[in-house]
């Protein structure tokens, strides 16, 4: 690039900075003069429209000025519906439950009840946490989300809630799959830890019937029968060797195209050959 065409475009670029600072100073001005505002019904309209914009802090700092002027009044309503909404655009949760939650008890007819409750168990959702931590949130948002589908089965939203559930049942049958490997790494160190991730693996299945690591739940079972049987004292290892070849069937026979099928296989041989069946 020449030194014309570098210039020129240093000059372009320094065009479009003092036009965004410029926007920018504008915003921030046009801000600070609705804060000052002692019309409410200025403020409120305000609000809205940065709501619009997606500005939610903007938004809810203008609602929480102008909602103890409107606490008794139609539009306490409104102003309680958008304040929830700002904090799960702000992806405050937490706080977004909190206001959704003050909107049921004071409103539990409203015009945003179905989606208030909806939303309940929605931003719990969204706010459950990795597996391997507490799933506190997780329940709680499976006990909003079935409630909402019980109260509104025909609503817009429960396929939606259906399908989040469906998720987190899942996240729950993870947890349980991590605790049931954990305990089979573990061996016999300190104890029978195979029994423990046994026991851990069928609780899971039993709680979560049509969760998506079904297979390996039931994989781990088959190993820890396996382990158990060839670790077993004498007078148990025939009754563990038969229990085992019957998982291994029923392993087989669940799941067929398993990429852990063959090692089933080679198991059951070995079972068959302590049973002599």
């Amino acid at each position: 690039m020449t030194q014309k065409g570098l210039n020129r475009t240093t000059q372009r670029l320094g065009v479009v900075v003092c036009i965004m600072l410029s926007l920018l100073l504008t915003g921030c001005g046009e801000y600070q003069k609705i804060l000052k505002e002692r019309d409410p019904e200025k403020k409120y309209a305000k609000a809205l429209e940065y709501f619009d914009r997606q500005k939610y802090t903007k938004a809810q700092t203008l609602l929480d000025d102008v909602a103890s002027y409107y606490k008794g009044t139609e539009r306490s309503e409104d102003v309680l519906a958008y304040l929830s909404r700002c904090y799960a655009g702000m992806k405050d949760y937490e706080s977004a439950v909190t206001y959704y939650q003050a909107y049921i008890r004071n409103y539990p007819k409203g015009r945003y009840a179905t989606e208030a409750r909806f939303q309940i168990g929605h931003c719990n959702y969204l706010n459950s946490p990795d597996a391997r931590l507490d799933q506190t949130v997780t329940r709680e948002a499976i006990r909003s989300l079935t409630e909402f589908v019980e109260l509104y089965p025909e609503s817009p939203y429960a396929n939606q809630a259906y399908e989040e559930m469906a998720e987190l049942y899942d996240k729950l049958a993870y947890k349980e799959y991590l605790s049931a490997r954990l305990y089979y790494n573990l061996g016999t160190y300190l104890g029978n830890n195979y029994e423990s991730c046994e026991i851990t693996a069928r609780n899971a299945l039993k709680d979560y019937p049509s969760n998506r690591y079904q297979e390996e739940l039931n994989w781990l079972i088959v190993q820890a029968k396996y382990q158990q049987a060839v670790n077993s004292i004498e007078e148990r290892r025939l009754d563990r060797a038969r229990d085992t070849q019957d998982e291994c069937y029923g392993f087989i026979t669940q799941f067929p195209d398993s990429k852990h099928r063959s090692t089933a296989e080679k198991y059951e041989r070995e079972m068959r050959k302590i049973t002599h069946e």
